[in-house]
């Protein structure tokens, strides 16, 4: 994303909601929030001043990258004392974490969410302008169905002030979500792209909307597969959306003209920072591999079982990197005198020093590795939703509800772009359709979410033994148990 002219507003997003072009450098900028006394008066500068409030939504990939590692298709082994970070790694990978130990992991994402919401609150009482109050709320509900899917039974927030803040059961969390979003979604302005990019419109209330129905028997005890189907509908025949030929060109670094992203979250290398997913994963010597300005950090790979998953004929695998390394020149790079191959097979969890450990893993090149990039950060966005999703979440429902043939259509258009051949109707059950959701969507953070909702997230998988159900939630953090004594733990915790 080269689109930015950002002094004020956080910049990208701001303009984006003035409706103004991110690429046009000579619009008039702001050191600071203007203070006239009538500034806001105006529907473009009130879509300006919500311009801050999509902040917190661009630190979706920041609060939910580290969680991957929960799943069965990330880990961050401890390679000798790189990455060891007092185990903090080791207990989200065994579903070891605890409400103490870990309340800066998990506090952290509490106060992600809450914080969103406060600011939202006090800024959605200065509009008048019905879509943009809309899309506020719309903004709002989708942190509150963060909160609720990560922890549960959790406060809802809607309004500045009052008495002490209460705890609200998961299914009322549910109910208000859903009714939030519904009594907004006329009001939701239905373009997407341009100066909508990035926002709450309706194809991203339909999406969050499926996500929450795909998900109900898990957050209130009742499947909704057919209103999940419904919303997967209104995206798929809204004609605004189609699957990109080449499935990298999600995530290629200027990908926000990809017709298949339904949501994303603006980054910039020098703008707007923070999309840093190559530092995490890469060899310190892949510094050299991409004339990189740092040498990378060695520490995300995935689990040696889920790539196995993937067929060699599966387009898709090429999000791997393994094999031989080589310096820009083309010539092979070694690490310590041993040849630098990346190899899939991770021996242990914690692995001793030396070159053994710091090779072992599969790295990802998912989102497009920026060459000659002398920051931390790339330009890619990040992709919080798209259509491949849409597709494989209709199938999911239709499968469910026993409609055996609308899944398996859906399912092999995904399978097509692939390069894999069409699934049968007796190859296409739940847990292959698993394993497919999780070839197209690995490293989208989803996984921790689909495998909660087919059972398998707290089964043992390679160094893990399985844990508890109470595990399918995280803990509530200490420090807010601290400062709400109304609020009570989840059990097991």
């Amino acid at each position: 994303m080269k689109r930015v002219n950002i002094k004020v507003l956080l910049g990208c997003t701001a303009l984006m909601l003035a409706g103004q072009s991110c690429t046009d450098l000579t619009e008039k900028t702001f050191d600071v929030i203007p203070t006239s006394s009538n500034f806001g008066s105006t529907p473009g500068q009130q879509a300006a001043l919500i311009g801050p409030l999509y902040g917190s939504l661009g630190d979706y990939f920041g609060n939910m990258n580290e969680l991957n590692a929960t799943t069965d298709e990330q880990m961050v082994p401890t390679r000798g004392g790189d990455w060891k970070d007092g185990d903090n790694w080791k207990r989200l990978y065994m579903h070891e974490w605890d409400p103490v130990t870990d309340n800066g992991q998990f506090n952290g994402r509490w106060t992600w969410c809450y914080n969103a919401i406060t600011s939202i609150n006090q800024q959605i009482g200065t509009l008048t302008d019905p879509s943009l109050i809309a899309e506020l709320k719309v903004l709002r509900a989708f942190f509150h169905y963060q909160a609720m899917d990560l922890f549960g039974n959790v406060i809802i927030a809607d309004k500045v002030g009052g008495g002490p803040s209460t705890q609200s059961t998961r299914a009322q969390v549910f109910a208000f979500v859903e009714k939030e979003i519904l009594d907004n979604y006329a009001a939701l302005k239905p373009d997407v792209g341009g100066a909508f990019y990035g926002r709450m419109n309706k194809p991203v209330a339909d999406m969050i909307l499926a996500k929450l129905y795909l998900n109900a028997q898990v957050y209130t005890g009742t499947a909704r597969w057919a209103d999940a189907i419904t919303r997967c509908n209104n995206i798929i025949s809204s004609g605004k959306f189609s699957l990109a030929g080449d499935f990298f060109a999600n995530f290629v670094t200027q990908n926000q003209n990809s017709p298949e992203i339904i949501l994303a979250t603006p980054f910039s290398s020098t703008k707007r920072g923070g999309m840093n997913i190559q530092m995490r994963t890469l060899h310190y010597n892949s510094q050299l591999t991409y004339n990189l300005g740092a040498q990378p950090w060695n520490g995300y790979c995935t689990v040696t079982e889920f790539y196995n998953s993937f067929a060699d004929q599966d387009v898709r695998k090429r999000m791997w990197i393994v094999g031989q390394q080589f310096r820009a020149n083309g010539t092979p790079l070694s690490d310590d005198n041993v040849p630098m191959v990346f190899t899939p097979e991770i021996p242990a969890f914690a692995m001793p020093a030396g070159p053994a450990g710091r090779l072992a893993g599969a790295r990802s090149q998912k989102y497009q590795i920026q060459r000659n990039n002398p920051f931390n950060d790339q330009d890619n966005d990040f992709v919080v939703y798209r259509l491949g999703d849409v597709y494989l979440m209709r199938a999911e429902a239709n499968l469910r509800l026993g409609n055996a043939a609308a899944a398996l259509t859906d399912a092999n258009v995904i399978r097509a772009r692939a390069g894999l051949p069409a699934y049968t109707a007796a190859q296409l059950t739940l847990d292959e359709l698993l394993a497919e959701r999780g070839r197209e969507l690995a490293w989208e953070y989803h996984r921790r979410q689909d495998l909660i909702r087919f059972g398998q997230y707290t089964k043992a998988w390679r160094f893990k033994a399985a844990s508890g159900a109470f595990r399918n939630l995280f803990p509530i953090p200490n420090d807010q148990l601290v400062l709400n004594p109304s609020l009570k733990q989840n059990p097991g915790y």
